[in-house]
């Protein structure tokens, strides 16, 4: 009798700890989705209060790495992935992404994938180690890349 008791007790250990998320763990998607809104999150944030994005400050090329590299996972992405990126995207935004802006949301992400963002990017690797980088106007991607950025921006609101 006792070896059922301590069976009847471990399983009632591991639901209760699988229902309170502790033993959890993120798939690939959710925590790519989640490191891309929180990107995005603040650079709305900044983009709301000045209008613009200062291509200049560290953080924000950094953000702006975090977002391309989000966006290009979902160039070839399977459902599964793209379903766990969204819920991820949803929570890493602190909801300013939800259920009703997501698929504009991922349909500009989508293509923002198809932007060589190559310069953008290896920008953002050396903002990421302190090195002083500056990207302009003219930078190759940077047009194309705001501008998606902005629609992204718009379905936010």
């Amino acid at each position: 009798m006792k070896p059922l008791k301590y069976i009847a007790a471990g399983l009632a250990a591991i639901m209760l700890l699988s229902s309170c998320s502790v033993m959890r763990t993120l798939s690939s998607g959710s925590k790519t989705g989640s490191n891309t809104g929180g990107a995005l999150a603040a650079l709305y944030q900044i983009f709301k209060a000045t209008g613009a994005l200062d291509l200049g400050n560290l953080t924000n090329i950094i953000n702006l790495g975090k977002v391309l590299t989000g966006a290009s996972t979902l160039a070839n992405a399977t459902e599964a992935f793209a379903g766990d990126f969204t819920n991820g995207l949803i929570e890493g935004s602190s909801q300013l992404i939800n259920d009703n802006n997501v698929q504009k949301v991922m349909t500009a992400l989508k293509a923002l994938s198809s932007v060589d963002a190559t310069a953008i990017e290896q920008a953002a690797e050396k903002a990421a180690k302190g090195t002083a980088t500056q990207l302009t106007s003219a930078t190759e991607g940077v047009a194309p890349t705001l501008a998606q950025l902005t629609n992204i921006f718009k379905a936010m609101q």
